[in-house]
């Protein structure tokens, strides 16, 4: 794949979806870091393990209204809770984003909240799998990533008053006083585990964090799994036309080496959802 990086682009991210069936056993996420190792000695790309690597726990859980009108605009509203065992913090994470394959139509919302807490704005390039092994489908993910939001102003609201913190979703057109709760129900929060497996040496000044994440209904209930690597891109490297490559190469080729681990599908988010991005 040789394009030139749009310069507005600030992250890339590389997912592959896994199939969740014994990813809750450590034994055998252990037997996949053994085949990422082989893997990126055969293909000259270094990987530095992260020590004293520990696996971190978190709730997710989306806001739309029941019809996904939200959705349907290709726009998300994800909550993330950090946790320490059975106990939740008492500050969580929300992130807005419009998710879509024309980079034009990412970029079309203006995710910038309205907030008194601290936020980050992030434009990602995403690399998914598309149908087949081997195979390569690009999305773009327009973000607004607010941080250390208390958990006690987080709840279910109308459109409108999710207007009130991101304006920019006026534009919608959704009924103002059209309900938004949380997806699925309140049931339907997911417990995810995410484990860092190191960083992946694409060139100078492209470096990967590399990570496992599961996303189950409940301890011992994986739904799905996920591979991802992904990396800042700045100033300094995004003129690393070599490094891109490498990192695209080794996202292909790296599906050729554990075909038995992918699962099909899109996103997590779709399996939540119940519909494809």
């Amino acid at each position: 794949m040789a394009y030139q990086l749009d310069p507005r682009i600030t992250n890339r991210e590389f997912k592959l979806l896994l199939k969740p069936e014994g990813l809750d056993q450590r034994s055998q996420i252990n037997r996949l870091v053994h085949l990422i190792n082989a893997f990126c000695e055969t293909s000259k790309v270094e990987l530095l393990p992260t020590d004293n690597a520990a696996t971190s726990l978190r709730n997710v859980y989306f806001y739309d209204s029941k019809a996904h009108d939200m959705l349907s605009h290709k726009v998300i509203l994800r909550i993330r809770e950090s946790r320490r065992t059975v106990w939740v913090d008492d500050w969580c994470e929300v992130t807005l984003k419009c998710r879509a394959d024309s980079f034009e139509h990412a970029i079309s919302l203006n995710p910038t909240p309205k907030s008194v807490y601290h936020f980050k704005l992030r434009l990602k390039e995403e690399l998914l799998r598309a149908d087949g092994i081997g195979s390569v489908r690009k999305i773009y993910s327009n973000n607004a990533i607010i941080e250390s939001v208390p958990v006690e102003e987080v709840f279910e609201r109308s459109f409108d008053s999710i207007v009130e913190h991101f304006p920019g979703l006026s534009k919608l057109k959704i009924p103002g006083k059209t309900p938004m709760p949380v997806v699925g129900g309140r049931n339907n929060k997911i417990l995810e585990a995410l484990l860092p497996i190191g960083d992946l040496v694409f060139g100078e000044g492209v470096q990967a964090h590399l990570d496992v994440s599961i996303w189950m209904r409940s301890v011992g209930e994986p739904i799905i799994g996920e591979l991802a690597f992904a990396y800042r891109v700045t100033d300094a490297n995004r003129d690393n036309t070599k490094a891109h490559k490498l990192a695209d190469k080794f996202f292909v080729s790296l599906q050729q080496a554990i075909p038995k681990w992918l699962s099909d599908g899109s996103t997590k988010t779709a399996l939540v959802f119940g519909k494809p991005e």
